[in-house]
């Protein structure tokens, strides 16, 4: 019996996720969130998951995680036909750097995570939530400067970099493009259009090495028994996604931004209050 079977779930819950059109919706929304912003919408669909659709902990990290997949999975094509081959091709040391250690970070993250007290994993999600809302407000108050840093130390930097955004991604079920853009600016004085599809090449094995550990857990049974739920999720996360990238700076970020970073803040609360 999975995790999340054994934790049992409230009865509206239950009829929530069973709900086709609601989970559609509820993608959709969150994908429209994250498209406004040049993001997935993830860090957005987490909380949804655990607070409006009544997943535990554990279970709603693997869904989120599979829909991210498939967001990313869609996105990497068209993202690369947006730069120029030859300024991707040009990154490759970059992307290995980060992927040295992204990867050992996302088995490790999946691995804690599934040895986690449920009780403590609401805890580390909440904390999260709040990293992720810090770094998405200091992303937007001002253009980030290029580190100036010897080789070497560039190269352990993103390493140890690269296996922090890979626990992070692991942990919350995200692809970690919004950990991974200001850290290819930052480190490698990447401009931030090459970044968003560096950052995908980079989340995609990522994000693979973590379902695969996920797999080998018995909580990863959620998938099968929520196929019908996680299917139009991941359709509606899509179609909001590409609804909002077409809006991409029509809503000021003044607004925008604000309104996210407290979005993600109440969640964070909701989360550790979890029961």
């Amino acid at each position: 019996m999975s995790r999340a079977v054994e934790q049992g779930t409230p009865e509206p819950a239950v009829r929530r996720r069973e709900s086709a059109p609601w989970a559609f919706a509820g993608g959709a929304s969150v994908g429209l969130l994250g498209g406004l912003v040049g993001l997935g919408g993830a860090e957005f669909r987490l909380p949804l998951l655990l607070s409006v659709f009544g997943f535990a902990a554990l279970a709603a990290v693997i869904v989120n995680k599979a829909m991210s997949l498939v967001v990313v999975a869609v996105a990497v094509p068209a993202r690369l036909a947006a730069v120029p081959l030859a300024e991707v091709t040009a990154e490759w040391a970059v992307v290995l750097n980060l992927l040295a250690g992204s990867l050992v970070g996302a088995w490790l993250g999946a691995s804690w995570a599934t040895r986690m007290a449920t009780a403590t994993l609401y805890k580390v999600l909440s904390a999260l939530l709040v990293f992720l809302a810090v770094v998405f407000a200091a992303e937007r108050v001002g253009p980030l400067h290029p580190l100036v840093l010897a080789e070497p130390v560039q190269l352990v930097a993103g390493v140890v970099a690269g296996f922090g955004i890979g626990v992070v991604a692991a942990l919350m079920g995200v692809a970690g493009g919004e950990l991974l853009i200001p850290t290819l600016v930052l480190l490698f004085a990447v401009d931030t259009k090459l970044a968003g599809s560096l950052s995908l090449l980079v989340s995609l094995p990522t994000m693979l090495v973590a379902f695969f550990r996920y797999s080998r857990d018995q909580a990863f049974a959620v998938l099968a028994q929520n196929r019908r739920f996680v299917v139009a999720m991941a359709a509606g996360s899509l179609v909001g996604s590409v609804v909002g990238g077409l809006l991409l700076g029509v809503v000021s970020e003044s607004l925008l931004v604000p309104l996210l970073v407290a979005l993600l803040l109440v969640s964070a609360v909701k989360v550790w209050r979890h029961e």
